[in-house]
């Protein structure tokens, strides 16, 4: 695997969590693991932990270990979404509880450790939940933010608004000043924001392409969608939902399906009417200095056929 990329994945599973993981564990050749790292997030910290490892059971992946890390966000109660995921965060199928072991080194200690020992701009950070890991690592250990090859991150909203509130999407909400902190750190940011993941929806023939591949995995995830999709489809009166967080490891994958521009985005932290709202330069208004490349379009077909097609390598 000596080309494949490789990256961290910092997680709060999470059915569409478990999706970009799986998405990563489908594409070996492309994609170099070195750890998962949970956080507290759409669920508390015990089941992101007891989540990350039931999908690396799932897909017969216990070669991969599994940190807990921060159980809180940084200067905040924690939010959590257990209303769209469900009371274990990865409701819908029966899933065994996992007897693969979390290892006792917290997640920061191992971000740190591991951007320290791999070659300079090697290693991708790939958050699919609150960034409050990412921030305490950056204020643990500010010699690792030249280290990071790049951030790519699912979170905030521009034209699409927000989720959890009308300005704030949910992963940033939960800890904006975790994301102040990563926005302002200098490492390469990619942002998928809900513009992008709002256009990638459960449709009923995707989900159906999905449970026909046969595997435990794939028919659990067909499983974890109907299961996930269902607060959605209320919401905003969709066939099917947005699948936000494998648009993260499908951008590693397939940059050429998105298309976004670069871009200065500062974040809300003292508003209680804003907070968490990821205010984009979209426009370029304001002079401020570019810090991330924010993604607006995805080609959501050649996503799904991506998505699918992975999954059947499981």
């Amino acid at each position: 695997m000596s080309n494949a990329r490789k990256i961290i994945i910092d997680t709060d599973p999470g059915q569409d969590d478990a999706a970009a993981i799986m998405l990563a564990f489908g594409s070996p050749e492309e994609i170099d693991l070195l750890g998962i790292t949970t956080v507290a997030g759409n669920v508390p910290l015990s089941l992101t932990a007891r989540n990350a490892r039931i999908i690396c059971e799932l897909c017969n992946r216990t070669d991969v270990k599994v940190f807990a890390g921060a159980e809180r966000p940084v200067a905040r109660p924690l939010v959590t979404a257990e209303h769209v995921h469900g009371k274990t965060g990865l409701d819908g199928p029966a899933l065994a509880e996992p007897t693969m072991p979390l290892q006792e080194q917290g997640a920061v200690d191992f971000i740190i450790e591991t951007l320290l020992a791999e070659k300079e701009g090697t290693v991708t950070l790939c958050t699919l939940g609150p960034l409050t890991n990412i921030a305490l690592a950056l204020t643990k250990a500010p010699e690792i933010a030249p280290r990071v090859r790049e951030l790519v991150m699912m979170g905030g909203g521009f034209f699409e608004g927000g989720n959890i509130t009308p300005a704030a999407e949910f992963n940033v909400y939960v800890d904006p000043e975790a994301a102040e902190i990563v926005f302002r750190s200098g490492i390469p940011i990619v942002m998928m924001p809900l513009d992008v993941t709002h256009r990638v929806l459960t449709h009923k023939a995707r989900v159906q392409k999905i449970r026909e591949i046969g595997s435990p995995a794939a028919i659990a995830m067909a499983e974890m969608l109907e299961f996930f999709e269902r607060f959605d489809i209320e919401k905003y009166g969709t066939d099917g939902g947005p699948l936000h967080d494998p648009t993260v490891i499908a951008y590693l994958l397939r940059p050429e399906l998105f298309t976004g521009r670069d871009c200065n985005v500062e974040i809300e932290t003292t508003s209680a009417l804003t907070a968490g709202m990821t205010v984009v330069d979209w426009w370029q208004v304001t002079g401020r200095k570019h810090n991330a490349k924010v993604m607006r379009h995805i080609d959501d077909e050649g996503f799904f056929d991506l998505l699918t097609e992975r999954l059947a390598r499981i």
